[in-house]
C-alpha cells in the first residue's frame, strides 16, 4: 500500500506552502505541506461542510481528522466563547494544525496527534465535525460514526461531509443505524452534509 495522508509520521520530504482562504467572512491563512490531505488548497468538501456547519459560540467542538486546521479553527472563529479540539493521526498535520491556530491569532484550539479517538478517551463533546479519510477505507469511517456517538454529549450533533460516489448512501445508512435521527443538511457538487444528533 501506498503512503497517504492517513499514516501517523509521512515519511515524504517536506514542501511547505501557505495558502489563503475566506471561510464564513474569515480570512485565514494556512501553512501546509507534502504528506497532509489537500495540500495545495482547502478542498471543496471540506468547505461545503464549513459552510453549513452550525456552531454555537460556546460551543466544546471536536474536529475528527483535522489536517492543518481549517474545519477546526473556522469553528474556533465562530465559537469565540467556546474550545476546540483537533485530532489527526498524522503527526505532520497536527504541528501544521497548532502553527496555523498560531498564525490566525486562534487561542481557543488545541490539536492533538490521536488514532481515532484515542487522544480523548473519557471526553465528551457537544459538536463533531468531520470530513473522514475515506482512503483509509470503510471500516475506519464507520469507526469515526460510532465512535462519535459515544464521545458526543446527550443533544450533542455529528456534522459529516461526504461525496455520493465515495459511499454518502451508505454512510447515511451507518448513521442511521449508530443515532437514529440523521438529516441531510445540504448538498453540493456530489457532496452530502449530514448531520446525525444523539438523543
Amino acid at each position: 500500500m501506498s503512503e497517504h495522508y492517513y499514516s501517523n509520521r509521512p515519511a515524504v520530504g517536506h514542501d511547505r506552502n501557505t495558502i489563503e482562504a475566506t471561510l464564513r467572512g474569515h480570512r485565514l491563512k494556512f501553512v501546509t505541506d507534502a504528506g497532509v490531505f489537500s495540500k495545495a488548497g482547502v478542498d471543496y468538501g471540506s468547505k461545503v461542510l464549513i459552510e453549513h456547519m452550525d456552531i454555537k459560540p460556546d460551543a466544546n467542538i471536536l474536529d475528527v481528522g483535522c489536517g492543518y486546521g481549517p474545519i477546526g479553527l473556522t469553528a474556533a472563529k465562530l465559537a469565540p466563547n467556546g474550545q476546540v479540539t483537533m485530532i489527526d493521526v498524522n503527526e505532520r498535520a497536527v504541528r501544521l494544525a497548532q502553527e496555523n491556530a498560531a498564525l490566525n491569532g486562534v487561542s481557543n484550539a488545541e490539536a492533538l496527534q490521536s488514532d481515532l479517538f484515542a487522544g480523548v478517551a473519557g471526553r465528551r463533546f457537544n459538536t463533531i465535525l468531520t470530513n473522514p479519510p475515506i482512503r483509509a477505507g470503510k471500516e475506519t469511517v464507520h469507526r469515526i460514526f460510532t465512535e462519535s456517538f459515544a464521545h458526543l454529549q446527550d443533544g450533542g450533533s455529528l456534522w459529516v461531509v461526504i461525496q455520493k460516489k465515495q459511499g454518502a448512501p451508505s454512510a447515511k445508512a451507518k448513521l442511521e443505524s449508530v443515532f437514529g435521527r440523521v438529516e441531510e443538511v445540504g448538498k453540493d457538487k456530489g457532496y452530502r452534509i449530514f448531520k446525525a444528533v444523539k438523543a
